[in-house]
């Protein structure tokens, strides 16, 4: 099964619930949360306490990305926030199997990021122990980035090795992803799809998903 991932840092702040009800509506699957510390990337976004009110704006399942420095001291707090998926990042965290061991002793799927110039064969020791991977196919940071164009030769090289091992973990893309290219990255091997600009941005977000629903399908 794959999965349509609306970014709400794309969405409107000032009518956030709408915003949800509205995607949730159009057949998304899940909310994908950017929380950034303004440190590990330079940008600030929200925290907990955003996550807990967004829990409650929605039935959507949460996936929360984190690009913060020491994401181990809050990781039981994002989760009792509502957080369904964590995610971090393979750049900044040196005791990597401690942070995934403690997202899933929280109760949330655990996935490791790596950003567009950190090769995916990193991740080889730690694959059997997460539920996803998630690849940045922008420099992460900022919202409406252009993909990175080599990002699509790293998701079939990740698919490769998961195939080979018969590891049990998924592949999800941030950054750039959009009608025309989603079919491809599907094709390659991609199962959750973080869309922010191309899914807030439009006129019409259910038209949008609906095409990316059939395009993955």
């Amino acid at each position: 099964m794959k999965f349509i991932c609306p970014s709400m840092l794309s969405a409107n702040f000032a009518k956030l619930a709408d915003e949800f009800k509205e995607v949730e509506i159009a057949g998304a699957d899940i909310i994908h949360c950017d929380v950034m510390d303004g440190n590990f990337v330079p940008n600030i976004s929200f925290g907990q306490s955003v996550i807990k009110q967004v829990n409650e704006m929605t039935n959507l399942p949460l996936d929360v990305h984190l690009m913060i420095n020491e994401p181990s001291r809050y990781i039981k707090e994002f989760a009792e926030a509502g957080a369904d998926f964590i995610s971090v990042h393979y750049e900044n965290n040196y005791h990597l199997n401690r942070v995934i061991n403690q997202i899933k002793d929280a109760g949330a799927k655990a996935g490791v990021v790596i950003n567009p110039a950190t090769p995916v064969f990193v991740l080889e020791n730690i694959l059997p122990f997460v539920d996803f991977v998630l690849l940045m196919s922008v420099n992460p940071g900022f919202g409406g980035q252009k993909f990175i164009s080599n990002t699509m030769s790293k998701v079939t090289g990740l698919k490769k090795i998961i195939a080979e091992k018969n590891y049990n973990c998924k592949i999800q893309i941030d950054g750039g992803v959009d009608l025309n290219n989603i079919k491809e990255l599907s094709d390659a091997g991609v199962d959750m799809f973080v869309c922010g600009a191309s899914i807030f941005g439009s006129d019409n977000r259910a038209e949008v998903i609906k095409k990316m629903k059939d395009l993955i399908s």
